[in-house]
């Protein structure tokens, strides 16, 4: 009999090859506009590989994309939130692939989350392909803010360490769900979920290893939702696109199968610091 973890593993596979079916369209017709973009040819494989081998162990990989991106003109202010989700889609779907095969949890609170994720996503990426720059500026300004006074919560032991439970029940699920529909949603205007997703984890009593099956399974299945509607609508640089979805894959493979492990703490607070600087140039642009 086939269990419900295969389940959610096989229908990740055809969500997301949906997604790169409709990208490899959009790609194709707009070929000879890709080469023209800003990013730079001979640094993005190595950017893409980068980001995504440090997405693998939990550091944001909308962080540390939006730092880059914004402050060295790569896109456009309103196609960032576009480019953010559409290039960690098919990276996002290997790694969701990984970890949900490899750590315990309750299955239950795992499609729980996804769904909840999924349809805030969705209602999410209606609303954030109609916003204008400055809304974006100043929301994701505020997101990186959140995401950085997180990472030094827990560098300074003022937030949670999470506990011992694989799976959620009663009201403790409901805030999860309430909670993942929320982030869904926040994606799509270029605030990323992995530090809120695991904040939330810990608050709810989860075991720490138990937030990456649930924000990355959450996260493969409501990202490309958000990813569809911004290639088409075109709201998304396709040069970067292109270049995570190979060389972002070759990142997550070297740090699921060669590296396995690796001490965050230099590298946390160095974000923390990108995203403190980063935010206070949106917030002052914003307004």
């Amino acid at each position: 009999m086939i269990s419900v973890k295969w389940i959610i593993l096989f229908l990740i596979i055809i969500v997301n090859a949906y997604y790169v079916v409709l990208l490899v369209r959009d790609l194709l017709k707009n070929r000879k506009k890709i080469m023209t973009e800003e990013a730079p040819t001979g640094i993005l494989p190595i950017s893409s590989a980068l980001i995504f081998f440090g997405s693998t162990f939990g550091v944001s990989d909308f962080a540390t994309s939006t730092a880059l991106y914004s402050k060295l003109n790569w896109t456009s202010i309103k196609k960032l939130p576009g480019t953010l989700n559409t290039q960690c889609t098919i990276p996002l779907a290997i790694m969701a692939l990984a970890y949900i095969q490899s750590i315990e949890v309750g299955l239950i609170t795992l499609a729980t989350c996804i769904i909840s994720q999924v349809v805030g996503s969705y209602f999410g990426a209606k609303y954030a392909t109609k916003l204008p720059a400055a809304k974006i500026k100043y929301y994701i300004g505020i997101g990186m803010i959140i995401a950085a006074m997180i990472i030094l919560g827990g560098r300074f032991g003022i937030l949670p360490s999470g506990g011992t439970a694989t799976s959620l029940l009663g009201i403790r699920l409901f805030i999860a769900a309430i909670a993942l529909f929320i982030f869904g949603a926040l994606n799509n205007i270029g605030i990323g979920s992995y530090a809120l997703t695991m904040i939330t984890v810990y608050l709810l009593g989860l075991n720490p290893a138990v937030s990456f099956p649930i924000m990355m399974g959450a996260a493969t299945f409501s990202v490309p939702i958000g990813s569809i509607q911004f290639v088409k609508s075109g709201q998304y640089s396709r040069k970067i696109t292109l270049f995570t979805s190979t060389f972002g894959v070759f990142g997550v493979l070297v740090a699921v199968f060669i590296v396995k492990s690796l001490n965050l703490d230099l590298i946390q607070w160095l974000v923390a610091a990108i995203l403190i600087y980063t935010s206070y140039g949106m917030l002052k642009k914003s307004t």
